[in-house]
């Protein structure tokens, strides 16, 4: 059931379009700005508390996660309860998430609160979503879309830049407190001019299948960054079995429920799951690249904090550019023609950054990659979005724009962590060859050694004490990183390309996919008589007849 809209509304979008367009942007670049800052301060932070690769790792992952384990269950809870009160309630909670990630005294605090954050992000950033999907409808709405996921990806790559300048003047703490004042600007804004309480749903909400959707996502995200870990096998096996056996939990909870949390008769329609997973690897691409990049451009190539965030600005520029054209092509050619073009686009930068980004990269060869992939993902980020939304019925909003929100948060934490693992074991293998072929292999320490393998950090560390080795010992860090990022981006490009083989062989041409969203609409209005057919059945030889439309059987 759905309760009446109580917002304002006009034909395809609500009064003050605008307005209300700006506010929900504005609380996903509280969002999207959290996300993407502490990227460039990793290396800060490192030599701040002596923190090894992992340990790093998890500092980026740690929002990623809190957002994408959490992302599910409070959008079925905003659906029910109200999805102004969710925004409110995320950007409250984010003002003191970020006070104590700010002033952390170690490690272990900060990852805390960056988990923390990410679940006040979990509170509102799948509701500005839900709420678009509920208050435009039509091409009015894929524009919409088009500019929520523009505007969004720029800041992520925008983020950068913003903590570079940052780390120029203050602390590393200070990427962490910048988004403080947008958040209270954000709240309100929200306040006055989000309507409340549009088509939301009466039905209960699984809080069960929550929890289990919670841990699924946290033991898996931790597993694999504990995975490359010397000694912490044990942990690794065992996050990784959790995630399994509440994952299986999960989807059997999800089958039996009266009211799902994750409604499998819409998960497995064919327009939603292959957007979803589509649009996992298009954020997550994204997200491990850009974590990647940035210690590469400091650690490797030796840029500053403010010029490594600004050699992120050309994806941010062009994501912004192409992201209108992508709401057309999405319009004129259909969801699969701009996700595959957004693809092709990613692998190129993909592959520049593997072939062409060494240690004497120059600054356009950089931005070529950079421009590429901020292509690729603004082609792309609109179909994967649009997808999930239009197949889904207004009433389950929360559903697909949580799913839309794991789409970047679970696929940025889960293809980081993995990028980051390769990147973790790369490091420690070529470093640890290194110094096994080294003349001086015997002098040095087991002590020293760990301190070199442990992260870039750490070898620099080790070079300050000895200063007489300190030209070796960086060029073997450099080379070792390198070697590290190379595994990473072959692995990336492979993700990639599994990605478009889905998208090719499976997603629907423009107009077998506007027949089955037609499809989709009948069945979740009750337009239709008897069972819809299936997905294979409308698909069979490429045939969209009459029967689709109606929704008979």
């Amino acid at each position: 059931m759905t309760t009446p809209a109580e917002g304002t509304s006009v034909a395809d979008h609500p009064t003050r379009a605008p307005l209300v367009l700006a506010s929900l942007i504005l609380v996903a670049a509280v969002a999207n700005l959290n996300l993407a800052v502490a990227n460039v301060a990793l290396p800060d932070i490192g030599k701040a508390f002596d923190a090894s690769q992992t340990d790093l790792n998890l500092v980026a992952v740690g929002y990623s996660v809190g957002l994408a384990a959490s992302v599910l269950y409070l959008g079925a809870i905003g659906d029910r309860y109200g999805r102004k009160t969710m925004l409110v309630l995320g950007m409250l909670l984010s003002v003191p998430a970020s006070l104590v990630a700010g002033f952390a005294p170690n490690i272990e605090v900060l990852f805390a609160a960056r988990l923390l954050g990410g679940v006040s992000a979990g509170l509102a950033y799948p509701t500005t979503l839900a709420l678009i999907t509920a208050l435009w409808s039509g091409p009015a709405r894929t524009r919409a879309i088009a500019l929520w996921s523009s505007i969004g990806g720029g800041l992520t790559a925008l983020g950068p830049l913003v903590a570079g300048a940052l780390l120029e003047g203050f602390f590393w703490g200070s990427v962490f407190l910048v988004t403080i004042p947008l958040a209270l600007l954000a709240l309100g804004l929200t306040w006055v001019l989000v309507p409340a309480h549009v088509n939301e749903s009466t039905d209960p909400v699984d809080h069960t299948g929550g929890l289990m959707s919670v841990v699924l996502v946290g033991s898996l995200v931790l597993g694999i960054n504990f995975v490359p870990v010397d000694g912490m096998k044990t942990v690794a096996v065992s996050a990784l079995v959790i995630a399994l056996a509440s994952g299986l939990a999960f989807v059997i909870r999800q089958l039996r429920a009266r009211n799902p949390l994750f409604d499998p008769k819409v998960a497995r329609r064919r327009i939603f799951w292959v957007a979803a997973v589509a649009g996992i690897i298009v954020f997550g691409t994204l997200m491990g690249t850009m974590y990647i990049s940035q210690q590469y451009l400091q650690n490797v190539l030796g840029y500053s904090t403010l010029a490594a965030g600004s050699a992120a600005l050309p994806a941010a520029l062009v994501m912004v550019l192409v992201a209108p054209h992508s709401a057309k092509l999405v319009e004129s050619r259909g969801s699969r023609f701009t996700l595959l073009s957004g693809y092709v686009a990613i692998v190129a930068g993909l592959v520049v950054a593997l072939l062409l980004w060494d240690e004497d990269a120059h600054y356009w060869v950089v931005a070529l990659g950079f421009m590429c992939l901020g292509a690729g993902v603004g082609l792309a980020g609109t179909p994967a979005s649009h997808s999930l939304t239009g197949s889904v019925p207004v009433a389950r909003a929360g559903m697909a724009s949580g799913t839309a929100d794991l789409q970047r948060d679970l696929g940025g934490a889960v293809v980081q962590s993995i990028l980051g693992a390769l990147l973790t074991a790369g490091y420690t293998a070529s470093l640890t060859a290194t110094i096994s072929a080294s003349p001086q292999a015997a002098s040095v320490s087991d002590q020293t050694q760990a301190a070199l393998e442990k992260s870039f950090a750490g070898a620099v560390d080790i070079a300050d004490r000895y200063p007489q080795y300190a030209q070796q010992i960086i060029a073997a860090a450099r080379q070792a990183f390198l070697d590290g990022d190379t595994r990473a981006y072959v692995a990336a490009i492979l993700i990639v390309l599994i990605g478009a083989a889905l998208v090719f062989f499976v997603f629907p041409k423009r107009e077998a996919e506007t027949a089955l969203l037609a499809g989709y609409a009948a069945e979740d209005t009750g337009m239709g008589s008897g069972h819809p057919p299936s997905d294979d059945d409308r698909f069979r030889d490429g045939r969209t007849g009459p029967d689709v439309a109606g929704g008979s059987g």
